[in-house]
């Protein structure tokens, strides 16, 4: 047995949940993985900026570790229920399998009920078993399919498209 195997540290980290500052727009690229959202991250903050979304982050250190994305619906009428959709749930690999994620959906789901909003929904692509897991952990039930096609121009003003089909959950935050 050597030194190095005899020793070891805990870490215990102080995670902030807070709104994206355009400062972290940089750093949600995570040192290149991903850089090709560039465009992307920008207009979701511009669409924060007009009250359309809100990026919600798991901050350590003034550095963004986890994300969740909120498209803000809006009812024309005041008796209308609210529905918001959630997107882009990451946590960095690092960071995984600690709670994080858990956390971002619960913070997530606490904003969202601060502004009246009576349901969510959020897509789990077919092949990601684990985020379907998780988000029917969190009360979320499947109601629908769908063909998950969308696309995105990249930092380079390359378009993207995107074909991941997907199930659509739902909860009520009544």
């Amino acid at each position: 047995m050597s030194a190095l195997e005899r020793h070891s540290l805990r870490l215990q980290l102080r995670v902030i949940f807070r709104l994206a500052e355009r400062e972290d727009l940089p750093k949600l690229e995570w040192y290149g993985k991903y850089t090709h959202f560039r465009r992307l991250f920008e207009r979701t903050y511009q669409e924060q900026l007009r009250g359309e979304r809100l990026m919600l982050l798991a901050d350590v250190n003034n550095f963004p570790i986890g994300q969740i994305f909120i498209q803000l619906g809006s009812a024309d009428e005041l008796w209308l229920p609210k529905h918001a959709y959630l997107y882009s749930l990451r946590v960095m690999d690092a960071f995984q399998r600690q709670g994080i994620g858990s956390a971002l959906l619960r913070e997530a789901e606490a904003l969202l009920r601060e502004r009246n909003y009576s349901s969510v929904s959020i897509a789990a692509a077919k092949e990601n078993v684990a985020a379907r897991r998780l988000y029917e952990r969190h009360g979320f039930q499947v109601v629908a399919e769908d063909a998950g096609r969308w696309s995105y121009v990249d930092h380079e003003g390359i378009t993207h498209y995107v074909n991941e089909p997907c199930w659509i959950l739902e909860k009520s935050l009544r």
